[in-house]
């Protein structure tokens, strides 16, 4: 059985994180039945909710970025 991590910024998903990794989770869970043609329900997926603040790119905060942008 896969077994998929997904480290996604907390801040990111705070507006209805249940929906969005659902929706998430099925894409990975779709993406691997059709690459290796395992049934959908036989991959694991797994979130990290990681703070903006103790994610980095090189020397700046994802915080930083989400700012900018």
């Amino acid at each position: 059985m896969p077994f998929v991590t997904v480290n996604i910024v907390k801040e990111a998903i705070a507006g209805d994180p249940e929906r969005i990794k659902a929706a998430i989770s099925k894409g990975i869970t779709e993406a691997v039945a059709d690459a290796v043609g395992f049934d959908v329900d036989a991959t694991w997926v797994v979130f990290n909710e990681v703070p903006e603040t103790d994610w980095f790119l090189g020397q700046k905060r994802v915080k930083e970025f989400r700012q900018e942008s």
